[in-house]
């Protein structure tokens, strides 16, 4: 088996990132910016391919890479992820050890106020638990994602109107479109701190786009499941200015919003 990795980054020099990443297998890296171009290099005599485009929006990104994917095994990265040096074979052993799997869930290292996901033992993936992993997490059969026509949502996530949400429709999809999703308990690399592209702060708009999310997540059960991501973290987030009745408002109205068309 091959393992690709598919690369979504802004405004990065990619010869610099292919080294920064410590990228140990052949890559596909979107890079936006403010110029359309391609390049193609070699490193550690693996054949990267660039291809900087003027536009944003990290869905986009990410289907770009999906579109171009060639490889058995695709794994999806950020640009502030740095690889253990080991990983393109920790990945296509992870398959190999579980021939049933379509998709695989890894652990990546990020600091203890990001953390969403920590898997500690082998286990499979449902639609009501599947909403905490990132897209850094995921790596896929190529010929599967393909046959199943997935692809990431444009409404969500850094550069869309919605600030975040892709990563868990993406895996909701797969899911919805019958693959098989494990998390396996092996570590593969650590996140560099940055700031956040779309986290400004637990206010008006934080809770709207959840609400909306959380529509297109869980349909009829969306109030519900706001109420129950609410309860779990008021502690955290209603705090401050926006406290947890005013949050619920603005979260419902995202729902109600999203029911007449996003």
């Amino acid at each position: 088996m091959k393992l690709q990795f598919l690369v979504s980054a802004v405004n990065q020099d990619a010869r610099a990132l292919a080294e920064k990443m410590n990228l140990q297998a052949e890559s596909i890296i979107i890079n936006q910016c403010r110029e359309n171009r391609y390049e193609e290099f070699e490193y550690r005599e693996n054949r990267m391919r660039c291809y900087h485009f003027a536009e944003k929006g990290v869905g986009l990104s990410r289907n770009n890479a999906l579109l171009r994917a060639d490889r058995d095994i695709c794994l999806f990265a950020d640009e502030d992820i740095v690889y253990a040096e080991g990983a393109d074979k920790l990945v296509l052993d992870a398959f190999l050890a579980h021939p049933e799997a379509d998709m695989l869930l890894f652990n990546v290292k990020v600091q203890e106020s990001r953390r969403t996901y920590w898997t500690e033992r082998f286990h499979r993936v449902r639609l009501y638990n599947c909403g905490r992993y990132p897209a850094y997490s995921f790596a896929l059969r190529t010929e599967k994602m393909h046959a199943a026509n997935l692809s990431y949502s444009l409404l969500f996530g850094g550069g869309a109107k919605y600030s975040n949400g892709e990563d868990s429709l993406f895996i909701s999809d797969c899911l919805k479109a019958g693959l098989k999703v494990y998390a396996v308990p092996v570590e593969i690399g650590e996140e560099v701190p940055r700031p956040s592209t779309w986290f400004h702060g637990y206010d008006e708009k934080f809770f709207y786009d959840r609400g909306v999310l959380y529509h297109a997540l869980y349909g009829r059960l969306a109030v519900l499941m706001g109420l129950r991501f609410l309860l779990k973290n008021k502690a955290v987030m209603c705090a401050g200015e926006i406290g947890f009745q005013e949050a619920k408002k603005f979260l419902e109205t995202g729902i109600r919003d999203a029911k007449k068309g996003l």
